[in-house]
This record gives structure tokens, C-alpha cells and sequence, in this order.
């Protein structure tokens, strides 16, 4: 079966096709047979795009556009032509499996897409702005370009669809709750995908364990696990609650809002896009939201840059500390996704906040690159893991599982 991934970000694109020959799943997640990421965040108006093959062929170009829905035209393109071509023809393609942000109340679980589910996807835009519309643009890309394809929406606010409803409700007054505004979560492909990672690298069983997972990307969210079920969150009913990041700010003081919009000069929409896509890391440093080039920037001694990096391990120090609260105690600290994964002086600046429970890091091992490892020294009383995120095979999985229980 050939299974085609697009996971849309806030700001990238990614995409790859796995084959998965015979009945049932292989244990470790295999190599994409192909696979592509888009990035906006370098240049406004162009778009960044690497293509390569399991067999190493690769295609580098970046394309004067930021129309997610031409850009993804062309990069299916390049399955089935030029270099880095993998399939004869579109028809080849079995499922397209779609990383999907918020799912609401109704959407607890992986579907098959339809008219109804895409008109829930549009409708639910307005609680992920940043999101819903570039899974959906994704979905009618793929509807436009390969047909009448089976494509399955796998939700990231299913994981956390079952948290206490003292961590899920907010304080507000009941009539919220009967609104469905609630604390839904979100990245919950990567949290629990992480978690069940972590249980295999530390040979424990999931349901023993107690997990703080942070994901930490351009969006950023850190979720607390117990007996392999998230029991807290950071992200709220929207993707922007909770941590500092990218371009999102993250938790604020309610009045600061009703203070802004009290101001002759602020909108609704001005708001929406000054918390979305003008504060966090962009908004602090006046630099950028990508952290590669604020620490470039801190190395050029810009105060700003410096004043946003502080910032953004104050908040990440102060969220594990709370995700800690609500577990009662801490087997493992999980770090995944883009900074997650890639900045050792964010996982040190981190841990090292949380000395008192006996963590200690391995400087060496956390500075060589370390992927699915545990990076805590051998007397340290919490584990500390780095694990890639594998969001698209996680996707790929449950495709599998639906087209196969389909019958189709």
C-alpha cells in the first residue's frame, strides 16, 4: 500500500510517501520512499523546497509563491516526474493521510474525509486560524490533483480528547462548557507518539510511566502523560494558548486584551494577527521567529534577540513546572520537534531549572546531535530523552488502519 502524508504546518509543509508491503505494520517506522518540506519562514513571498528519495536523489529549489495550494501542486509533481521520481503515475497512490489541527468535540479519533468533515474542518478555522485553513487547502489540493483519492484526516487534539475535565474546563461561567469551549490541546500526534517512543527506549511499560513531552517547534506545547494518556496540556482551546513561540504569544493577561481592543486603533483582526503572527520570538527580537536566527542575532549582540531567548526558557521552565504539578512526580522529560530536538542549549537551559529533583544532564551526550537517546547521566533521578518526532509515520499508520478496515 502506498501511503502519501502531508502534515501542514503554521509555517512549513511536509510530505512523504511510505509503501508498506504484506498484512501488518513493520516494528520500527521505515524510511519514506519520499519525501518533501516547504518552508515560508526564511523570505516573505517564496517558498523553500527540498525533495529527496530513499535512494538519494534530491531536488533544492525555492519558488517566487506563497500559495500553499500551487505549491503543493508541484511538489506532487515531483513523485512521478523528473529525478526524484518514485511512481509512474498518481494512480499509484493508495491513501493520503492529512495531519489535521483541531477536530473539536466531534472528531475524538482518526476519520475518513468527507463533504461533512471538510465542511468541520472550514468551520473549526476559527479556532486554529493558523491551521485548519492549510489542512484544508491541503485536502482540496489533493482532491484537485489525484481525484477522488481515499483521504483520511488524522485529528492532533484527539490525544488530549480525554483529559480531567478540572484540567480541560476553564474557570469562566458554565455556559462556556456547554459551548464547547473547553481546553482541547493540541500536537497530540507528536505527544503521543513521543510517549509511546520513550516507553520503548527506556524498555518500561507506557502505562508505569509519567512524561512531560515537549514539543517545541515554531509552535510549541508540552503535554503531561500518565499511564500513556495525557492528563494536562498547554495548549488550550486554540493553538495559542500556553508556551512563548514562533510568532504566537502564548499565554497573556485576558485584560490586556480588553485593553487593546478599548483602543480607537484595534480590531478584532488586528488582534487575531498581532497574537498569531506578529508576537512570541518574532515579536520580542524584531528579528525573526525561526530560533536559528535569533541565536544568530544574540551573536551579533542584539539586546532584543537576547530579551526573547530569556523570555522563551523562563515560560518553558515555568509550563514543565506546572506539567510536573499535575503528574505528582516525573519518570522522563521528553524533547522533540524542530528547537526540541536540534538546540542543546534550550534542553540544558531547561533542565537546569530542575536540578532539585536530582536531574542531571550529560553535557557531552546532550551536544552530539543526540536522536531517540537518553541524555540524563546515569546517576540522574529523571531520564531526560530526545526523540524525533515521526508525526508522519504516526499518520501513515492510521491511514493504513482505516483503508484496511474500509475494504476498499
Amino acid at each position: 500500500m502506498k501511503i502519501l502524508v502531508l502534515n501542514a504546518g503554521s509555517s512549513s509543509q511536509k510530505s512523504c510517501l511510505y509503501e508498506i508491503t504484506g498484512e501488518t505494520l513493520p516494528a520500527e517506522p521505515p524510511q519514506p520512499i519520499w519525501e518533501a518540506k516547504v518552508d515560508w519562514t526564511h523570505h516573505e513571498g517564496k517558498a523553500e523546497i527540498k525533495v529527496k528519495t530513499a535512494t538519494g536523489e534530491v531536488l533544492e529549489e525555492e519558488i517566487p509563491s506563497d500559495s500553499r495550494p500551487e505549491i503543493i501542486a508541484h511538489m506532487l509533481d515531483t513523485l512521478s516526474q523528473g529525478s526524484t521520481q518514485v511512481i509512474s503515475q498518481p494512480s499509484e497512490i493508495d491513501v493520503v493521510g492529512h495531519r489535521v489541527v483541531h477536530g473539536g468535540q466531534d472528531y475524538r479519533e482518526s476519520v475518513v474525509i468527507t463533504e461533512d468533515v471538510k465542511a468541520a474542518i472550514a468551520r473549526l478555522a476559527t479556532l486554529a486560524p493558523a491551521h485548519n485553513p492549510a489542512n484544508l487547502e491541503g485536502i482540496e489540493a489533493i482532491e484537485q490533483h489525484l481525484g477522488k483519492v481515499y483521504q483520511v484526516a488524522v485529528f492532533d487534539t484527539a490525544f488530549h480528547a480525554h483529559l480531567p475535565e478540572a484540567a480541560a474546563i476553564y474557570p469562566g461561567p458554565y455556559e462556556w462548557v456547554e459551548q464547547g469551549i473547553r481546553r482541547y490541546g493540541f500536537h497530540g500526534i507528536s505527544h503521543q507518539y513521543c510517549s509511546q517512543r520513550a516507553a520503548q527506549i527506556l524498555d518500561r511499560d507506557l502505562a508505569s510511566l509519567r512524561l512531560i513531552t515537549c514539543h517545541l517547534g515554531n509552535g510549541c506545547s508540552l503535554a503531561a502523560i500518565k499511564n500513556g494518556r495525557s492528563v494536562d496540556t498547554t495548549m488550550g482551546f486554540t493553538p495559542l494558548d500556553g508556551l512563548m513561540m514562533g510568532s504566537r504569544s502564548g499565554a497573556v493577561d485576558p485584560s490586556i486584551l480588553i485593553y487593546l481592543l478599548r483602543q480607537s486603533d484595534y480590531s478584532v483582526d488586528k488582534l487575531d494577527d498581532v497574537l498569531n503572527r506578529a508576537s512570541g520570538l518574532r515579536g520580542i527580537s524584531g528579528v525573526s521567529a525561526d530560533m536559528r536566527q535569533i541565536k544568530a542575532a544574540i551573536a551579533q549582540g542584539n539586546s532584543r534577540a537576547q530579551l526573547a531567548l530569556d523570555i522563551y526558557v523562563h515560560r518553558l521552565r515555568f509550563y514543565i513546572g506546572a506539567m510536573l504539578a499535575s503528574l505528582g512526580g516525573l519518570d522522563a522529560l521528553v524533547f522533540t520537534a524542530g528547537v526540541g530536538e536540534n538546540a542543546p542549549d534550550i534542553r540544558s537551559a531547561a533542565c537546569e531549572a530542575f536540578g532539585f529533583l536530582g536531574l542531571k544532564l550529560d553535557s557531552e551526550k546532550n551536544t552530539h546531535k543526540p536522536v531517540d537517546v537518553d541524555i540524563a547521566t546515569a546517576d540522574s533521578t529523571v531520564r531526560v530523552l530526545v526523540i524525533q518526532t515521526q508525526e508522519d509515520w504516526a499518520i501513515a499508520v492510521e491511514s493504513w488502519r482505516l483503508k484496511r478496515e474500509s475494504g476498499e
